[in-house]
């Protein structure tokens, strides 16, 4: 009997391991050695490969659909930097046909930089006129929506009209800088204003016209946006 319990403690005192040879080995341990390898064995373990645990994540994450991506915030926010480079070539050119499922777009992100350029540019010119830029902007595009709610049969938004006349402040802007290094108190400075007076109405109502078809009824749409933009050639020359 006591040669069996002696067996049996030789027995599970007694372990394998490979060394880097690959070769199968014995040897004794004690339990409660700290010094002994088993010491410190808390069984067989599985070796996981990290890469493959980070990809389960992922996919557990991502509800299995890995191609699935969000929109850029630029798309989510509605800012299209193509449609606005487009918008500005159109007011460029006044004898460019426009292309009106771009202007009927309610696009802001222009009008409010033009707005603020404008601003700047008479600011350095000595003429701190923030409030009237956006009082009569806003003014302004109250009037012009309630006037072509009127003439136009298609519906029209207020984003629309307030889009296509900020946009339209363009050249007017290039005339605010002008104003910053040359005086328009002059000949040269009214026929300047005339001339972009004259341009920024006749961009505003063609994009008027070809977004809300209203063939032949250019020069009733360009007269209203003249005198907006004569408001503005007035704070910019004096």
């Amino acid at each position: 009997m006591g040669d069996f319990q002696q067996f049996e403690q030789d027995f599970y005192q007694t372990q394998y391991y490979m060394d880097e040879q690959g070769q199968t080995g014995a040897f004794s341990f004690d339990s409660s050695d700290p010094a002994s390898p088993g010491y410190y064995n808390y069984g067989p373990q599985t070796f996981v490969d990290p890469s493959m645990e980070q990809q389960d994540s992922k996919s557990s994450g991502t509800g299995g659909d890995p191609g699935e991506e969000e929109p850029p915030l630029l798309e989510e926010l509605g800012i299209n930097f193509d449609h606005i480079w487009q918008k500005t070539l159109t007011v460029l050119n006044p004898f460019k046909p426009a292309d009106g499922s771009i202007m009927n777009e309610t696009d802001l992100t222009g009008p409010i930089l033009f707005c603020v350029a404008l601003g700047v540019t008479l600011m350095m010119a000595g003429k701190a006129q923030f409030g009237y830029v956006y009082g009569i902007s806003a003014t302004a595009c109250i009037g012009m929506f309630v006037l072509l709610s009127l003439m136009s049969s298609r519906s029209v938004s207020y984003g629309c009209v307030a889009s296509v006349l900020g946009y339209c402040l363009l050249p007017m802007v290039a005339l605010s800088a002008c104003a910053v290094f040359y005086s328009l108190q002059g000949v040269l400075g009214t026929v300047l204003a005339v001339l972009v007076v004259s341009w920024c109405s006749l961009s505003a109502s063609k994009i008027f016209i070809s977004t809300l078809t209203m063939e032949g009824q250019q020069l009733l749409v360009a007269y209203p946006c003249a005198l907006l933009y004569g408001l503005f050639a007035l704070l910019t020359v004096f």
